[in-house]
């Protein structure tokens, strides 16, 4: 089954994302909820950058790595899709590898089930 990964729009939607549960490591903050609007055939989840993690280019090229290590990690493994995600990026994520990443967070997601 192919799953399509959905961007969050509505204000409303991040706003009750971040009262919902959290996980943090050395690379992102990892907001989750269950929204009620949902549906269970698509992965709800955004991605933001700071300004302050640099210009345009480095904070759009994190956000193409995220968005393809998410697109690998729906492929490879059974992520929660009654959840909606959102993914913070701290300022280590720069520099890192993307095998680190992406091992990071596959262990989040699997604390997530």
């Amino acid at each position: 089954m192919s799953v399509k990964l959905l961007s969050l729009k509505k204000n409303e939607d991040f706003k009750t994302l971040l009262k919902g549960r959290i996980l943090s490591n050395k690379y992102l903050t990892i907001f989750f909820k269950t929204l009620s609007d949902k549906s269970n055939k698509n992965l709800n989840i955004s991605f933001v950058v700071q300004k302050k993690l640099g210009n345009a280019v480095k904070r759009n090229k994190i956000k193409r790595r995220l968005k393809n290590l998410m697109n690998k990690i729906v492929k490879e493994t059974k992520i929660n899709l009654n959840y909606s995600y959102l993914f913070i990026a701290k300022k280590e994520i720069i520099n890192a590898n993307f095998s680190d990443i992406k091992e990071t967070i596959l262990k989040n997601c699997k604390k997530i089930k």
